[in-house]
């Protein structure tokens, strides 16, 4: 996608982004969902300021499309929001996951997660 999002189609897809990404953002949404629809403006943003190929993503995955990411994570209610480093689910601030459009909460999460991509890009000389 053109704004920096990764738009999931398969398990594939996303077990691919996992490996070859360090740290990832996973927005589990639906079309239907109006929380949803509500913070994703502001979700494309985090991904246009932090993306890092290979180092931070930002992907979305629809949960009636793509129903088999959405089960192996537990996804019960959407937006869900959940972090990945080294491609293993972990917690940021003290947050396993954010349930709903919980825009303080996911921004801090995000720019958290990118100061600590940006500097292992930094060390890994791919980025200044």
């Amino acid at each position: 996608m053109a704004d920096n999002v990764k738009q999931i189609a398969s398990a594939a897809d996303f077990s691919s982004l996992l490996a070859s990404t360090q740290y990832v953002v996973a927005d589990f949404y639906a079309d239907w969902c109006g929380p949803c629809k509500a913070i994703a403006p502001k979700y494309v943003e985090l991904a246009k300021q932090h993306s890092l190929p290979g180092f931070m993503a930002f992907a979305k995955v629809n949960v009636d499309t793509v129903q088999a990411v959405a089960q192996e994570y537990g996804i019960t209610a959407m937006p869900t929001f959940l972090f990945f480093k080294d491609g293993k689910k972990v917690a940021v601030n003290g947050n396993a996951m954010i349930q709903g459009a919980d825009w303080n909460t996911l921004r801090l999460a995000s720019e958290k997660m990118a100061r600590l991509a940006k500097e292992k890009a930094i060390a890994a000389g791919g980025a200044k």
